[in-house]
């Protein structure tokens, strides 16, 4: 008897505003299609307005969607609906994955597993290090700093511009992280074995100041959130200072496995396939 979850008809969601740029919907529909699915996984623009108005109609199954993901701006309120935020989720307040279950709706955080999985994916071992240096305290920085504490790094250091934002993840995320102002970029690399760069810039090209790099361990790995270029001016510098790096598009790809799993039943794989897909439409929409 054929697998009943491959003719199910289901249906996902990615929901934000605005939203028309998400590349979400072509990794879900890939992979539906991979697996022979009927489904669907749909972009929905939903003002902040009424987010909870859709969240409502999620939660009573008037909704033709049994879950989803959820992008800027709706994360803080997407966890805090949410009947059943899961510890990711409650600790970051913030959540990008929805699901119906048993009649409640659940919540998590997929971000900080799609980065570190890009990691685990593209530079094996990365994690064998004592100290990192994360560049950013911005929302994209939280479930950053939460997946490289959660690996067991000994010190994380955060440098950001402002460091009242600093000072509140250091806060949030426990006593391995420690707060810093751009001043001391050079003296935190000294001696670090990851350096993670989760502000934009460089993206789309623009030029970036030179980093400290030949302050990091001779191998140490440089990886950069941004994917827009693939390779961006922080991850030129890293490569011209013979440093490993690893770039921002698997953190995208890695972090909508979980999702998929939940609203389709099936766990799909992160392959070239995929990765060839999505960098052909980025190039295609430059």
């Amino acid at each position: 008897m054929a697998d009943s979850r491959e003719t199910f008809v289901n249906h996902a969601f990615v929901v934000g505003y605005p939203i028309k740029h998400s590349r979400s919907p072509l990794i879900h529909r890939h992979w539906l299609k991979s697996f022979g699915i009927k489904g669907s996984y749909e972009r929905v623009a939903v003002s902040p307005e009424n987010f909870e108005a859709f969240i409502a109609e999620l939660k009573s199954g008037a909704s033709v969607f049994r879950g989803g993901n959820v992008t800027i701006p709706h994360k803080e309120a997407a966890c805090r609906l949410a009947d059943l935020p899961d510890a990711l989720a409650e600790e970051l307040g913030a959540a990008n994955t929805l699901w119906m279950e048993e009649g409640r709706l659940n919540a998590t955080n997929t971000d900080g597993i799609g980065f570190t999985a890009s990691l685990d994916a593209g530079h094996p071992g990365w994690d064998n290090v004592d100290r990192a240096v994360i560049l950013g305290a911005g929302g994209a920085s939280r479930a950053v700093v939460q997946a490289v504490r959660d690996r067991g790094i000994r010190e994380i250091n955060i440098v950001n511009r402002s460091m009242e934002r600093a000072v509140e993840l250091a806060d949030r995320f426990g006593p391995a992280i420690h707060a810093h102002p751009m001043s001391a970029l050079g003296e935190v690399c000294e001696g670090a074995g990851l350096f993670i760069n989760t502000t934009s810039l460089g993206m789309d090209g623009e030029a970036v100041d030179e980093m400290p790099f030949e302050r990091l361990l001779p191998s140490a790995m440089v990886t950069d959130i941004v994917y827009v270029p693939l390779m961006t001016p922080i991850l030129k510098q890293a490569e011209a200072k013979g440093l490993a790096t690893v770039d921002g598009l698997g953190m995208l790809l890695h972090q909508a496995v979980p999702g998929f799993e939940k609203w389709f039943g099936r766990r799909p794989v992160v392959d070239e396939e995929l990765r060839n897909l999505v960098i052909a439409d980025m190039e295609a929409h430059a």
